[in-house]
């Protein structure tokens, strides 16, 4: 079974426009378990323009699903996921200014970073992802650096998908072959929607994970929480 991550940054982002704390946070990411979500994502930034560590050490202890942290692994986010420990630690290669991640980590150029900063994880418990392209080479080198997953940078999919749905998903395919002759676990993620996730499902059905954030919360503005969770979760059957 493909495991559906909801990303909750974006009502981080919603309660910060505004200050005070509605929407709760912490409230949304129950909500989201008890209507059917496999696990929460989070993406703390340092300028906290959403996600703010507080929220990370308040959702840690509440949370009855898998709790995934994303982001850059500077000595701050190291820090926190240490402490934290959530599940799941996915490490993305996000400058601080970025408005979200638009791109996988070269692998090969950074393994040797990649392979220390992942061992700090591995040694804590922590099951580790890498945030990549739909290049098998890149995978290769994830696994040389020791993540247990990768996860598929999925925006160029979705691009294509209007006009071209089988040669937009064919990378994706020969990437998830590479991962899983590797014995890595697969996640995906980034522009995944109701339009095309079952699509990418049904051709890469040994998916693991996907994390959803943007697309799941715009849609739940016109058919609620509830409702596009369940739909969502439809799309992974």
């Amino acid at each position: 079974m493909t495991k559906l991550s909801v990303n909750i940054n974006k009502i981080a982002t919603l309660r910060n426009a505004r200050g005070g704390d509605v929407p709760n946070v912490v409230k949304v990411a129950l909500d989201c378990e008890t209507f059917g979500a496999d696990g929460i994502t989070v993406h703390p930034r340092p300028d906290e323009r959403h996600i703010r560590r507080a929220d990370v050490y308040d959702l840690r202890p509440l949370l009855r699903t898998e709790f995934n942290i994303e982001g850059y692994p500077d000595p701050e986010f190291i820090d926190l996921v240490l402490k934290v420990k959530p599940h799941q630690v996915t490490l993305v290669p996000d400058s601080p200014s970025q408005i979200t991640s638009n791109s996988g980590w070269d692998t090969k150029v950074n393994l040797e970073f990649l392979r220390e900063v992942l061992d700090q994880f591995n040694s804590a418990g922590i099951r580790t992802s890498v945030f990549v392209a739909a290049d098998p080479e890149m995978v290769e080198y994830a696994a040389k650096a020791g993540a247990d997953r990768v996860e598929l940078y999925t925006e160029p999919y979705a691009t294509d998908y209007p006009k071209d749905p089988e040669a937009a998903i064919a990378p994706f395919i020969e990437a998830a072959k590479t991962a899983r002759k590797l014995g890595l676990g697969l996640n995906a993620g980034h522009d995944l929607s109701l339009v095309n996730l079952n699509y990418f499902y049904k051709n890469i059905s040994w998916l693991d994970e996907v994390s959803i954030g943007h697309a799941l919360i715009s849609d739940a503005l016109y058919l609620g929480l509830e409702r596009t969770i369940q739909e969502y979760k439809n799309c992974l059957r």
